[in-house]
């Protein structure tokens, strides 16, 4: 395996940084930060933390992401995708659970990036990433339905079939200018798009119901509308760095859950990498972004912080506002803790209609619905993996989603390999113009012998074959003296194979017929000659092309007459 090279993007731009650069990257740093900051605000509270928890996470994983990322315009942070595991991790074991599982978590993702496992990560199936994140955009709408209506109840269950079945029950206490505020937050910032590109919706929809409650609260006596400070301790001081206890029995019942967390973490992080190099034009190294994304979760933890990964829209507003390289990133970290210090207590009376309104155009912008209505015109078994996996999300939750809808994305592709691979049978003659391995300089057809039979495989040589072997051979109402098995098309064979060729060739022995291979290529005879297959079946009967195999069959045929 190649020697893993850290090469973090930030020691390779800063060598031809000017000040052109830097005032592009500062102007798209404090735009992200500004963005960032409502984002970590709600994303801190559906987790289930407080507020400034959230924004803890964007400055520490931000700045680490940036500092040591292997991509140029990647922005890390707190992300919608990890809200419903982190709820139920609090859940399950509480804060310090948490804080042990994201600390995990995070030594997966160093590991993954060590391994070289940043180029495998992405050819996790497509369908299954489909299917999780439309399952996690309808669980986090779903837990934010109490608060865009401001329903009175009291304990939300944790189920999703319950959740629905509780909200249909209280709909009468439905609070009318949390709606209101709700709802108008949600239209804001569908429409602040229309009027400004740069300028951030969910910021100017913070603002202006921010504005709004209190004109109510003090001019017209509306005190229904509940606010952060009605639920949270505001608090500005930055927090001391805090090693969880971790105990080995907490660990073993946190490695599923972190390293959900490190799959998703690793997916969503080098997905919002690979989608900004098209954009700029750039080819991020993918095992150095996700030893950042490691450290990043490592450090955030040790803060209070919760689980972090690269997010694709502030990326993109990163981009889209001039951000070239991660200057920008350590830009937007610097600007969320100015913010934290200096403005945080004014976060108190900000509606929690409108945090949940803020949520409801993640979770649609999420949903995916036009990829989940592209791949319902797909094959069935790519539909059968995205509904498995998106309704094991919504019903269930994210940790079985993904361990099912691996499992059943490799059975399927298990299948399909096997269905790849064919075994047909050459009758009488094999006309040369057709095939690769015939020496040179011969293009007269090739007659078969009597008493030989050829089989060609076609394709990867492992489970399965063997099975079709018996089906094809059946055809065949006379037993042979010779059979030439042509693997010139297998490009590899793995020990399930080698264990059915064996039991082919031995069953073959006892029936006294020979078998020659024939077009071996020299990867596959490297594995026969390593698991002893030469001794079974002698070397003379490996031929490396047809004409030899077909004089050794002939010779065969000879000694047997």
């Amino acid at each position: 395996m190649k020697a893993f090279e850290f090469k973090p993007r930030l020691l390779e731009t800063i060598k031809h940084y000017d000040r052109k650069t830097l005032m592009a990257d500062l102007m798209a740093g404090i735009i992200v930060g500004i963005v960032a900051l409502p984002l970590a605000i709600a994303f801190g509270i559906a987790s289930g933390v407080t507020p400034e928890k959230g924004i803890i996470t964007a400055i520490v994983a931000g700045l680490i992401v940036s500092v040591l990322g292997g991509s140029k315009v990647q922005i890390g942070g707190p992300t919608g995708a990890f809200i419903i595991i982190i709820y139920g991790i609090i859940q399950q074991y509480g804060m310090e659970g948490l804080a042990i599982a994201t600390f995990m978590a995070g030594a997966f993702l160093v590991l993954f990036g060590l391994l070289h496992l940043g180029t495998i990560i992405k050819y996790i199936p497509y369908p299954i990433v489909v299917g999780f994140t439309s399952g996690i955009a309808v669980t986090i709408f779903t837990t934010q339905i109490k608060d865009l209506f401001g329903l009175s109840i009291a304990q939300v269950p944790s189920d999703f079939i319950e959740k629905w079945v509780v909200y249909a029950q209280h709909l009468s206490t439905i609070d009318l200018w949390s709606a209101i505020v709700g709802v108008a937050s949600v239209i804001v910032i569908a429409l602040t798009p229309r009027f400004s590109k740069k300028i951030p919706g969910s910021l100017v929809a913070i603002i202006l119901m921010t504005v709004a409650a209190l004109l109510l609260k003090n001019f017209a006596g509306v005190t229904t509308i509940e606010t952060i400070g009605d639920r949270f301790s505001i608090s500005n001081s930055l927090p001391d760095a805090h090693v969880p206890a971790m105990t080995w029995e907490t660990i073993k019942g946190l490695v599923s859950p972190a390293l959900t967390i490190a799959i998703l973490g690793a997916i969503e992080s080098l997905l919002s990498a690979t989608v900004a190099d098209g954009v700029v034009g750039d080819h991020h190294d993918s095992n150095t972004e996700l030893v950042a994304q490691g450290v990043a979760n490592l450090a955030s933890p040790l803060f209070g912080g919760i689980p972090a990964t690269g997010a694709i829209a502030r990326t993109m507003t990163n981009i889209n506002n001039g951000g070239r390289t991660p200057v920008a990133g350590i830009i937007h970290a610097a600007v969320l803790l100015l913010i934290f210090l200096f403005l945080m207590p004014l976060a108190q009376y900000i509606p929690m209609a409108c945090l949940a309104g803020v949520l409801v155009v993640v979770s649609y912008g999420m949903s995916g619905w036009r990829s989940v209505m592209a791949l319902m015109r797909n094959p069935k078994s790519d539909v059968t993996v995205l509904l498995i996996t998106f309704f094991l999300t919504i019903i269930f939750d994210l940790t079985v989603a993904i361990e099912v809808g691996l499992i059943i994305a490799c059975l399927l592709f298990m299948r399909r390999m096997a269905e790849t691979t064919d075994v047909k049978v050459i009758y009488d003659e094999i006309d040369p113009n057709e095939e690769l391995d015939i020496k040179a300089g011969n293009l007269e057809h090739l007659t078969i012998p009597e008493g030989v039979e050829v089989y060609e495989i076609n394709g990867p040589y492992f489970f399965g074959a063997g099975n079709k072997f018996e089906e094809v051979m059946a055809t065949f109402g006379d037993r042979p003296k010779v059979r030439i098995i042509r693997m010139r098309k297998v490009p590899f064979v793995d020990s399930t194979g080698i264990h059915n060729l064996t039991n082919l060739c031995q069953m073959s022995q006892k029936e006294g017929i020979q078998v020659v291979l024939s077009g071996v290529n020299d990867k596959v005879q490297k594995v026969l000659a390593k698991s002893g297959f030469y001794e079974l079946l002698g070397e003379k009967n490996i031929c490396s092309h047809i004409n030899i195999a077909l004089e050794r069959a002939k010779e065969l045929c000879g000694k047997n007459d």
